[in-house]
């Protein structure tokens, strides 16, 4: 028959498990505190490096990308707030409200042609025009900065992907799964026709009218009924360019 341990060694027993918890909380301290340790002296050292190329940060665009990387890799937010050591040595804080507040304008002042939607890529451009050199050059990456601070302003300011291409919504529309698909359809030739998304889509010829009813109603397409093929267009301005829209006709 199998001995039962005695009471001597159950007590030795729980003593070496209670020795290896310790240990391993011992071990666990050093370590917390040794990562704390690298991530203050990291910090310091990012404190230094914006010191150092603060000019460089403030100009130049990828540059400044590359800054917010090294920034999230050890938790700190430059843009968390306008006060403090970030906002008195780089004054990003501002940077992004401004540009926030410019992205706002450029916006209203576009809706009329686009209905809320507009091309990131198109925006940065209008931004760029309505900077000038003056102010430095502004990346997709400030923009995408910027907009994030926006929400705050409730849900109309949000970037959407729509095939390879990203678009800033400025208008709290609800946008499903057809509708992105069509707005990806139509950036081959900036328009599209029911008959073309019945095809293309295997659509319905319900489902088809639907969206497009939808997003005609929205704002966010145009109908053009002038063709020969007696076929409706509806054409969608954040599928094209706005560059044959200048600065001075948005008065941004």
């Amino acid at each position: 028959m199998r001995r039962r341990p005695g009471i001597g060694g159950l007590q030795t027993a729980a003593a070496a498990r209670d020795q290896y918890r310790m240990l391993g909380e011992n071990v666990a301290k050093i370590r917390t505190d040794l990562m704390k340790e690298h991530l203050t002296t990291f910090r310091s050292q990012l404190e230094d490096f914006a010191r150092k190329h603060k000019n460089d940060i403030r100009k130049n665009p990828a540059f400044r990308s590359q800054f917010h990387e090294m920034c999230a890799n050890v938790g700190v937010d430059p843009l968390a707030s306008n006060k403090g050591f970030w906002a008195e040595l780089l004054g990003i804080g501002d940077f992004y409200y401004e540009l926030g507040v410019q992205i706002v304008d450029i916006c209203l002042a576009t809706r009329v042609h686009n209905g809320g939607l507009i091309d990131l890529q198109e925006l940065c451009n209008l931004l760029c025009q309505r900077r000038k050199s003056a102010h430095g050059a502004v990346s997709e990456d400030d923009c995408l900065r910027a907009i994030s601070k926006l929400k705050v302003l409730g849900s109309g300011f949000e970037v959407i992907s729509v095939g390879k291409r990203k678009l800033v919504r400025s208008v709290p529309t609800e946008l499903n799964k057809d509708h992105n698909a069509i707005l990806e359809l139509a950036q081959a030739q900036g328009f599209v026709t029911v008959e073309e998304v019945e095809k293309r889509l295997s659509w319905p010829s319900g489902r088809a009218t639907d969206a497009l009813e939808t997003l005609l109603d929205e704002g966010l397409a145009m109908i053009d009924d002038g063709h020969r093929d007696r076929k409706r267009r509806y054409w969608f301005p954040c599928a094209s360019s706005l560059s044959s829209v200048g600065t001075d006709t948005l008065k941004i």
